[in-house]
């Protein structure tokens, strides 16, 4: 699948948005998708947290069992899960800009399986169902981040 990549500029600083953003326990509080979090590791969120990830997706409840594979607060982390016969693969960035912080997600599916390689032609339509619950969650994660109460300027 080609990477599916969605960005937002978020009025708050990168910090903020990150510690946001890399707050797995309080996912399903900030993004409406998500239903439920149940965390497979105990300690603070950092490279090795697994956790069980359940949320609406294209109209059904669907869960995912995802680890974070690479961490660099503020700047980035990787979240990887392999389900359905394919290797999935989210990098999330924040820059720093003048007037506050600029978000990336990018996105990719690879499939490891046959099954999962022979309906890989179906990934062309995914691919635009994929983009929009992403948008979504970035603009969940950006409310969040610009709420008066909970912004530090």
């Amino acid at each position: 699948m080609k990477p599916v990549e969605v960005s937002i500029h978020i009025d708050a600083p990168a910090q903020h948005v990150f510690s946001i953003a890399a707050d797995i326990p309080s996912a399903a509080n900030t993004i409406k998708a998500i239903t439920a979090i149940e965390m497979l590791t105990p300690g603070p969120v950092g490279k090795g947290t697994r956790w069980k990830e359940t949320r609406m997706m294209f109209g059904k409840s669907a869960s995912e069992t995802m680890e974070v594979t690479a961490f660099d607060p503020p700047r980035s982390y990787t979240v990887e899960a392999r389900s359905h016969g394919a290797h999935y693969l989210s990098l999330i960035t924040i820059t720093p800009s003048a007037s506050g912080c600029d978000m990336r997600m990018t996105f990719t599916a690879t499939p490891i399986t046959r099954t999962a390689r022979l309906f890989s032609f179906m990934n062309f339509f995914m691919a635009g169902m994929i983009r929009k619950c992403f948008e979504a969650d970035l603009k969940d994660i950006k409310s969040a981040a610009e709420s008066p109460a909970d912004t530090p300027r």
